[in-house]
């Protein structure tokens, strides 16, 4: 058995009573990393140099008892939209391909407090503006389970990283399900927190009102140790929330009897491949036969929450992507005639078709004569997506549905029709309209020998309940290693 076939736990175990050094992890992931990096392209950057530096420091801190967490000695990757110290942040995009920031964002240092070893930085969708990782102007990342099909996104690189086994764990963002999708189509685990839970300093933003970040990892019990690790109130964040209830790792317990969970009926209509209906609706009676009690119920206005969101996002996108204009920092064209020219051809061509697009949209949204017709009734629209969800969370305390309607498409396949990328978002855009906590597990493979991902949400706060009902299910099936694992 391969030191990459470990979950991150289970090396934080052997790494504290000695069986592996911290160097050893490191250079087992970073040998993985230059095996696999050609055929997967998960990576935007690696820092060799760096991680082995920082795997000795923190050996030496683990020696004298000043690091014993669970975490310690091991190595991470992290979405190429959480800035670093030093080390190139490029959002996958033209316009930071020369980027190096001089802080490091709240989440990552969370990590390295913990003793988390940096391995370089994962390939994304542009901006995070994607379902595919198609999008990123440093080449598409491949699934590992199918290097014909695509990964999900947008933090589709680090889904790969962690389902090829270049890492034992990786940090995504998710503004519309990019942390939960992209794991369902990798055969990985990925939570999305509350919003609120983990600050959203350091990140650079899409839409700040649905931005966050959130942990990637073999199993629930991963996820669980990684959040407790990231979690943190920040002054620096201003929608950063105080908590008292952070011991995520207390939830991981066999026992769903008498938990309730609802199935929305609307979920599981047309669009839903019959393949991903089976194997989400066995999960429930999994459950079930578990001692969960399961019910069907009606949760309204799933319709519009993709009309609501891509307004709301892309408003805040253009606003948030305005300070991209070659001046301070960044991409800035070789040739210009005066300051607007510069600004024009900077953005033009820095941007990708993408992020162009979304940006034209959000500024038609906000402008004048269109701002109430379109803007204030997406806001309305997400107060009542919102009101919904809080009356099924008055009868339920976990809700089940899948995390995509099909498994991963093929590259190529949803860039030409960018219509049907955006429907492909539907079970995941309404947690982050409602500011819920979700999190999508493997469930089961289709005919073509792709994963299934099961989504479990919970209401604000309560990320316990999601985590016992997932580790739950977990319990009933081996995880299953993508065929480019060692």
């Amino acid at each position: 058995m391969s030191l990459m076939n470990l979950t991150a736990v289970e090396l934080g175990k052997k790494i504290k009573n000695k069986e592996v050094t911290v160097v050893e992890a490191t250079k087992a992931a970073l040998d993985a990393i230059d095996a696999k990096e050609e055929k997967v392209n998960s990576f935007v950057t690696v820092d060799r140099e760096g991680a082995l530096k920082r795997a000795e420091e923190v050996q030496k801190l683990i020696d004298e008892g000043k690091l014993a967490g669970p975490l310690a000695g091991v190595p991470v990757a992290v979405k190429d939209n959480m800035c670093t110290e030093g080390m190139l942040t490029t959002c996958s995009s033209k316009i930071l391909g020369n980027f190096v920031p001089t802080f490091t964002s709240e989440a990552v240092i969370n990590l390295e407090k913990a003793g988390a070893v940096i391995l370089g930085k994962t390939n994304m969708d542009e901006f995070a503006m994607g379902s595919t990782t198609e999008t990123s102007a440093y080449g598409e990342t491949k699934n590992p389970w199918n290097l014909e099909h695509v990964p999900g996104g947008s933090s589709g690189g680090s889904c790969a990283a962690v389902a090829a086994e270049e890492c034992f764990y990786a940090l995504g963002s998710d503004t519309g399900g990019s942390i939960r999708q992209p794991s369902s189509f990798c055969g990985v685990t990925g939570i999305k927190p509350t919003y609120g839970t983990v600050s959203r300093y350091g990140l650079i933003a899409y839409g700040s009102s649905l931005d966050q970040i959130g942990p990637v990892a073999k199993d629930v019990t991963d996820c669980a140790a990684i959040l407790e690790v990231i979690a943190s109130h920040d002054e620096k964040d201003s929608t950063s929330v105080k908590r008292d209830d952070l011991d995520f790792t207390s939830a991981l317990v066999d026992d769903v009897k008498g938990m309730k969970i609802g199935i929305p009926k609307d979920y599981f209509g047309e669009g839903l491949d019959s393949e991903v209906k089976d194997a989400v609706l066995n999960a429930a009676k999994v459950l079930e036969q578990k001692g969960a009690i399961v019910e069907e119920f009606d949760l309204s206005l799933v319709e519009y929450a993709i009309p609501a969101y891509y307004v709301i996002a892309c408003a805040e996108a253009s606003s948030n992507l305005a300070r991209f204009d070659g001046v301070k920092y960044g991409y800035r064209t070789d040739e210009y005639d005066g300051l607007h020219n510069m600004y024009k051809k900077s953005r033009s061509e820095g941007f990708g078709a993408e992020v162009k697009r979304r940006i034209m949209l959000g500024s038609f949204v906000l402008s004048s004569g269109y701002y109430d017709a379109y803007y204030l009734k997406a806001l309305r629209t997400k107060a009542l997506i919102k009101k919904a969800f809080d009356d099924a969370f008055a009868k339920y305390d976990v809700i089940l549905g899948p995390a995509a309607p099909t498994t991963a498409p093929k590259l190529g396949e949803s860039l030409s029709d960018p219509l049907k990328m955006y429907l492909g978002d539907i079970y995941t855009i309404s947690v982050n309209l409602a500011g819920l906590p979700g999190i999508t597990v493997p469930c089961g493979m289709d005919s073509n020998g792709l994963p299934i991902g099961l989504q479990l949400i919970g209401d604000c706060f309560k990320e316990k309940n999601i985590i016992r009902a997932a580790y739950s299910f977990e319990q009933t099936r081996e995880f299953k290693h993508s065929p480019l694992a060692d």
